[in-house]
């Protein structure tokens, strides 16, 4: 299926591993073009270089940080059409999971609210109006199963993509007549970095159950997590739904949120 998307230009946040590293690698072999923002490049992509495709070196800590990657948008490309608001979890100084509402500070509460909500604030601020001028757009903002489904587990992360996800309900009522769609994509598990790497939140699973990486991945966590597919997902299959909603053939979904979750939510 075509997406429409050809010569489209979009920005990406987060976008130098996991779900942004897939939505990127998507969205260029649509033939869009691209910005990708992150603190760093990293190997796989630098990988996908291509004069179609621009990395942004930013900290999206900053608050100046969004403004400058949609104006790189603009300077290198002439203008935006998609962003996609992926940059989230776990923020720089972080350590995740936490196993208590008890467990976080004031100052982590602000940093995950910081790089959740405000970052995504922000860029949507600066993106807007280059969309208007164009005649319309597509935003897409990344949010969380845990945006719906509460647990005492990282409450911080949870209470800020629900946030995130009324965000998302609030610009799509008043930019909607204005040509601009605005949707969420919830996943649920995915196995990126924030999973996998040393260090991370299987590792940090395993060190409290006494069982190995691969025992958390394939077993406890879906098991715990009543994964109706017994698996996490992909990133690729959460980039697939972000690009849909980026494209025109979603020209009337807006407001909408799309849960990728391997059935984890199981509320109606």
């Amino acid at each position: 299926m075509d997406m429409r998307l050809k010569g489209r230009v979009a920005v990406v946040t987060g976008a130098s591993k996991g779900i942004g590293l897939a939505v990127t690698h998507a969205l260029l072999a649509e033939g869009a073009k691209v910005v990708a923002a992150s603190r760093t490049a990293g190997p796989e992509l630098s990988a996908l270089a291509r004069p179609d495709l621009v990395h942004e070196g930013v900290d999206l800590m900053d608050p100046e940080a969004p403004a400058r990657t949609v104006a790189r948008a603009v300077q290198e490309f002439g203008g935006l059409d998609i962003l996609v608001n992926n940059a989230g979890g776990r923020p720089p100084g972080v350590d995740l999971p936490r196993g208590s509402f008890f467990d976080a500070s004031d100052d982590e509460w602000r940093a995950m609210f910081e790089f959740n909500l405000f970052s995504a604030v922000r860029a949507a601020r600066a993106a807007i109006p280059h969309m208007l001028s164009r005649g319309g757009g597509s935003i897409v903002n990344v949010s969380s199963a845990n945006a719906r489904q509460p647990s005492q587990m990282n409450v911080d992360y949870g209470a800020a993509k629900a946030a995130m996800s009324n965000l998302t309900k609030a610009l799509s009522e008043e930019f909607g007549p204005q040509g601009i769609r605005v949707n969420t994509v919830s996943p649920g598990p995915v196995l990126t970095p924030w999973w996998t790497e040393p260090g991370g939140a299987a590792d940090r699973i395993a060190g409290l159950t006494g069982a190995d990486r691969a025992a958390v991945l394939d077993k406890i966590v879906p098991e715990s997590m009543g994964l109706t597919t017994g698996r996490l997902a992909g990133p690729e299959e959460i980039a697939d739904v972000v690009v849909l909603l980026a494209s025109p053939r979603s020209a009337s979904t807006t407001g909408a949120e799309f849960t990728v979750d391997s059935g984890f939510v199981k509320a109606v």
